[in-house]
């Protein structure tokens, strides 16, 4: 038995410490994830406690022959799902987004980068922002998880208790919707986007 497997046992007979090791062990990758569903430090604190609260508390239903850790993602997107956030966040984008075009650039400004550049870089990552935040909660939770964490779409069916079909639709969607926004954005703005339009991207699971 691991030392996860061994943890949540013991603290399903009760011991607290035990739990406390689980929260020590998960809460940085927990605090990464609400971070980058709700975009700013308060919330994403509010997140991943509530997370750990409802995981404490759900601790008997927990068979443990499954993953915890995906089992607590799951709790914190759910969590994130199910609350309505009114203000809109200043969400990290430095993760390259893929799109039914291909993948569009990384977010980070480069050393080498003109001034020119590393303004239009600027600029594009306040569009990607501005455009993620258009997205139903289900469809910026997949991207978070596939986009930005980088799990499979096998891992994040399992993670959301949904149909591998679900995850692809969802992921789909909200590549599309996402790039149909930034290039609306753009337009409006007289802004160059930074990648082709004419390329078709595969995707990769």
């Amino acid at each position: 038995m691991d030392n996860a497997k061994l943890l949540v046992k013991q603290s399903q007979q009760g011991d607290a410490r035990a739990f406390e090791q689980l929260v020590i062990m998960y809460q940085d990758r927990v605090y990464s994830l609400s971070y980058q569903l709700t975009g700013n430090h308060a919330d994403a604190e509010d997140l991943a406690q509530n997370a750990f609260i409802k995981a404490y508390r759900a601790l008997p239903t927990f068979r443990n022959e499954a993953d915890f850790g995906t089992w607590l993602y799951r709790i914190t997107v759910n969590i994130s799902i199910n609350e309505k956030r009114k203000k809109k966040p200043d969400v990290s984008l430095d993760s390259p987004v893929q799109t039914q075009d291909g993948e569009m650039p990384r977010l980070v400004t480069s050393n080498t980068e003109s001034p020119e550049d590393a303004y239009e870089s600027k600029e594009f990552r306040g569009m990607i922002r501005e455009a993620l935040w258009e997205l139903s909660t289900e469809h910026r939770a997949v991207l978070v998880l596939r986009e930005m964490q980088g799990y499979s779409y096998d891992e994040i069916a399992v993670m959301l208790n949904c149909s591998l079909g679900t995850v692809k639709s969802r992921i789909n969607r909200a590549r599309q919707t996402l790039k149909k926004e930034i290039t609306r954005l753009a337009a409006k703005n007289g802004s160059r986007l930074p990648y082709n339009n004419n390329h078709r991207g595969g995707e990769n699971q």
